[in-house]
């Protein structure tokens, strides 16, 4: 029974640790993969929070003073957001927001305001 056993540990050691390392790294690919995928889920949701901000924050300042600021700047803490306003019609008014935060390039986006009853009607976000 000696005779036959020589030589079968080694291959069996050897798979096992095989078959170990890809699962383990397996389980390290995806576990890398959440941590990106949240990374970047986080980002798009704090560029969305600025933009929603800046444009509550510019509808506020046009509905309190009645005119709407020809340009300005909002600082948050991973970034800032630029604005200027241009009016192409008689009752409505574009605000281009640029949102340039520290880890990324900038970002732009266009509030469409109504002149008459000072609110935003339409968002729209560069391509």
């Amino acid at each position: 029974m000696k005779k036959h056993e020589n030589g079968f540990t080694y291959p069996l050691t050897l798979c096992t640790l095989l078959l170990f390392l890809i699962f383990f790294s397996m389980n390290i690919e995806q576990l890398l993969a959440e941590r990106k995928m949240a990374g970047e889920t986080t980002e798009i949701l704090k560029q969305e929070y600025y933009f929603l901000s800046s444009a509550k924050k510019v509808e506020s300042i046009y509905q309190s003073g009645g005119i709407m600021p020809a340009k300005g700047t909002f600082v948050y803490v991973n970034g800032t957001m630029d604005y200027r306003a241009e009016t192409p019609t008689a009752y409505i008014q574009i605000v281009d927001f640029t949102l340039v935060l520290h880890s990324r390039e900038p970002i732009a986006g266009y509030g469409y305001f109504d002149t008459r009853s000072k609110t935003m009607i339409k968002w729209e976000e560069a391509k």
